[in-house]
């Protein structure tokens, strides 16, 4: 745990910080209709996302705590946003709309796994995989496709008024959103399976 806190006192691991305190305002915010606050937070939230990685390796402020705290606000943030965008949707008066809704667990789901094995892996002396060009492209499109979604999504959009997505490019858009999701989880098994490989060995050769 000392080793976790060595150096980090970085921007970017402001920035994570910052990301996570975010998840319940955009939360208040989201539910309480009041778009333009939503909308700014979780737009500040994936510019925070994309500017902590560049800030870290730019000026070599890559910290250990930051390889942790970094996917936890991605995390938090992820399953926050699929959360409301699933219960949006399930109350949608347009039927198409409400079966759409079950897309949103998709998130959820791939989220939850690695959330409660990454912790699993923590509590064994493991690290979890850090995200890799998949990873980063599959968060890249959720930020941009929810942000769409949040603001001008058919019934959902809190600036549907001004401006609605047609249903069928939004919902085309998520399930991207939801493939690339898929291809990223598959994308950290190479490298969780190599740690528990070295893990087994360690422990035979003792």
């Amino acid at each position: 745990m000392k080793d976790l806190f060595k150096g980090c006192w970085t921007i970017p691991n402001l920035l994570s910080l910052l990301r996570i305190v975010a998840v319940p305002f955009f939360a208040y915010f989201f539910i309480k209709g009041d778009a333009l606050w939503a909308i700014i937070v979780l737009f500040l939230s994936g510019v925070s996302d994309f500017l902590d990685g560049k800030i870290a390796r730019k000026f070599n402020q890559v910290s250990d705590l930051g390889k942790v705290l970094d996917p936890v606000a991605d995390k938090l943030t992820q399953i926050t946003l699929a959360v409301l965008l699933f219960i949006s949707f399930n109350g949608a008066n347009n039927e198409m709309l409400k079966a759409f809704s079950w897309v949103f667990l998709v998130f959820i789901i791939k989220e939850a796994i690695m959330v409660l094995f990454g912790g699993f892996m923590i509590i064994i002396g493991l690290r979890p995989s850090a995200a890799e060009i998949f990873g980063k492209v599959s968060t890249f499109a959720f930020y941009a496709i929810m942000l769409l979604v949040v603001a001008f999504g058919p019934e959902v959009g809190l600036l549907k008024n001004l401006f609605q997505i047609p249903e069928m490019l939004m919902m085309i858009l998520v399930v991207i959103s939801a493939i690339l999701t898929i291809v990223a989880f598959f994308s950290y098994f190479p490298d969780t399976f190599r740690q528990f490989k070295e893990l087994k060995e360690k422990k035979s050769n003792k």
